[in-house]
């Protein structure tokens, strides 16, 4: 997600708007910590909200990271702690926890938030208060210069990547293309990265329908798409929001007509809604347990979860929280503590292959270079068992040519 919201819509002027208060806070200088302490990491995630399931299965991977580090003795002899807290998928909040966990709990980093905007509202506090924040929700606009600082590090795919995966697979010259778009950061960063794919490939854009975050209701967007005759409908939301949509799609018989497509496949919302429903959908993913048959780091980590959450599998958005926290865990170890200087330096120089193959932080922009998976929902008839949701179509190695340059970022080169 990596997306944006709130119970209402997020710009990036909203997000930045919820700082105000925090001010005087942040022109402060970096604070001292004891050498010997416990190892505190802040992790903001809506708890509650309509992705309230992605930010619970994150808790529980992140939760996990920092149990192997502490079942081996944690960092240099120091235990490493985990502080939630709920930031209701909401810049203002978000921005005051994270101010809360430094200020009053010290904590030594960051790594969180679920939506765009309430990213940017992490990053604006951490950045000026020089505390390291790994972001685990896909945004663009976090890697671009005018929001990147040397403290930020993205370990999520963002939609350049993952759209462009999902194009690769799904288009091809002349087809036809709608959209139906989530009217905010996530949808419309998702939205730029289709047309921009889709423009190298030589498929035609048809239309365009922008839809609340958060709605119940898609029947009047139904007709609308369907009159437009495209090859292929690429629905760029998130949560709920992607279950309901889809639902409703497949009540107009929008699958006779067109292919379904989203840039970001999610595991909850096809187990909320069943197979029959998601039958046929393609989109991206930054993870999916089956890659356990192709990636030793897959199974190890897939053991590890069901071994400490009663046999149930990580899913993608869990897989991020893992990820996150076990990268920065493991540029502490390298670093041999927690300095901040030295850790940053650590991360900048980090290889490290926790969920899916080898991955590292792309020093212009700290964005993980990572692969990115392209994945179509399973008939029932086709499925294994109840985890068996999804085929494989593509797993694209992770490169720099993936990626938007760096000059176009806005970094010096």
């Amino acid at each position: 997600m990596s997306k944006s919201g709130s119970t209402s819509k997020i710009t990036r002027r909203t997000a930045l708007a919820g700082l105000s208060a925090g001010a005087a806070l942040l022109a402060m200088p970096r604070i001292g910590r004891a050498a010997d302490e416990t190892i505190r990491i802040g992790f903001p995630t809506p708890l509650t909200g309509p992705f309230a399931a992605e930010a619970r299965d994150q808790v529980k991977c992140a939760e996990l990271a920092v149990k192997l580090v502490n079942d081996k003795g944690g960092i240099g002899g120091r235990k490493v702690e985990l502080l939630v807290r709920d930031d209701k998928l909401n810049a203002g909040e978000a921005a005051t926890r994270t101010l809360e966990l430094i200020e009053k709990d010290k904590v030594h980093a960051v790594v969180g938030a679920l939506s765009s905007a309430v990213q940017l509202a992490v990053n604006e506090v951490t950045r000026a208060r020089g505390v390291i924040y790994v972001s685990i929700s896909q945004s663009d606009t976090i890697n671009e210069a005018k929001d990147f600082s040397k403290y930020t590090f993205h370990e999520a795919l963002n939609p350049h990547m993952t759209t462009a995966a999902v194009a690769r697979q799904t288009l091809k010259k002349g087809m036809k293309v709608a959209h139906l778009v989530a009217d905010y950061a996530y949808g419309h960063e998702m939205l730029r990265g289709f047309k921009r794919a889709q423009a190298a490939i030589g498929a035609d854009n048809v239309g365009e329908i922008l839809h609340p975050f958060g709605a119940a209701d898609y029947s009047t967007f139904m007709p609308r798409l369907m009159s437009l005759r495209p090859d292929v409908l690429c629905i760029s939301n998130f949560g709920r929001d992607q279950a309901n949509a889809i639902k409703q799609a497949v009540d107009f018989g929008v699958k006779q007509q067109m292919k379904i497509v989203v840039p970001v496949i999610l595991h909850n919302q096809r187990l909320a809604v069943g197979p029959d429903v998601f039958e046929g959908v393609v989109g991206g993913a930054n993870y999916y347990w089956g890659l356990e048959s192709q990636s030793k780091s897959a199974a190890a980590f897939n053991a590890a979860f069901k071994a400490a959450n009663g046999g149930a599998i990580p899913t993608d958005y869990g897989a991020y929280g893992y990820s996150g926290v076990g990268s920065l865990l493991a540029a502490m170890q390298t670093a041999g503590g927690t300095d901040t200087d030295k850790v940053v330096d650590a991360l900048e120089k980090l290889q490290y292959d926790l969920t899916k193959g080898p991955q590292h932080y792309r020093k212009c922009d700290h964005q993980s270079v990572q692969s990115v998976l392209v994945l179509e929902s399973k008939k029932k008839s086709a499925m294994a068992g109840d985890n068996d949701l999804f085929a494989i179509l593509a797993n694209d190695t992770g490169s720099d040519d993936m990626l938007r340059s760096c000059s176009e970022l806005g970094h010096a080169t």
